[in-house]
């Protein structure tokens, strides 16, 4: 009996609130990373900056642009794809660790720059940006599947969305890990 009441006092004593204050995040070496004020993204080591980049050359088609509603447009269809997976369970987990702000800018310009709507494209290349992420055939589908999605809700015709993942679809090469 009395090791039982010692035992409880100390599983009692161990559980009790932290001290007020602690910094666990400095106490356990956690970095935070301050957003930029202005765009609102995480910094990041500075890599070549080329529109070669965007994997696959542009169209030149005003046909295509306005298809996809201009560069308003493109930017909403990008902005919704990276919302339709974040909250999709199947790749979710991909996105949670990850800048999206930053991402809806540059698959934007990716967007933009391959349906030749005058975008630069500032991101990195497909294969340095996917490195280690562990991307399966899958998690790509996925991805696709919210891209039609959300190509659909903008009443994008059928056509355009194939010439936009034509473009992509290549890419998957240097994207697919596993």
């Amino acid at each position: 009996m009395l090791l039982t009441t010692a035992a409880s006092a100390f599983l009692m004593l161990m559980q009790q609130a932290p001290a007020e204050g602690t910094d666990w995040d400095a106490e356990f070496g956690v970095e935070t990373k301050e957003r930029d004020p202005v765009t609102g993204e995480i910094p990041v080591e500075p890599y070549d900056q080329s529109n070669a980049n965007a994997g696959a050359t542009p169209y030149d088609s005003a046909g295509l642009v306005a298809a996809f509603g201009g560069r308003e447009g493109i930017a909403r269809i990008a902005a919704r794809t990276v919302e339709l997976s974040e909250a999709d369970p199947r790749i979710a987990d991909i996105f949670a660790a990850h800048d999206m702000v930053r991402l809806k800018r540059t698959l934007s310009e990716q967007f933009c720059y391959l349906l030749g709507a005058g975008c630069d494209y500032t991101g990195r290349d497909m294969k340095t940006a996917h490195t280690d992420m562990g991307v399966t055939k899958a998690d790509m589908n996925a991805l696709v599947e919210n891209l039609q999605i959300a190509m659909r809700e903008a009443k994008v015709p059928f056509a355009a969305q194939n010439r936009l993942l034509a473009k992509l679809a290549p890419m998957s090469g240097d994207v697919v890990e596993r």
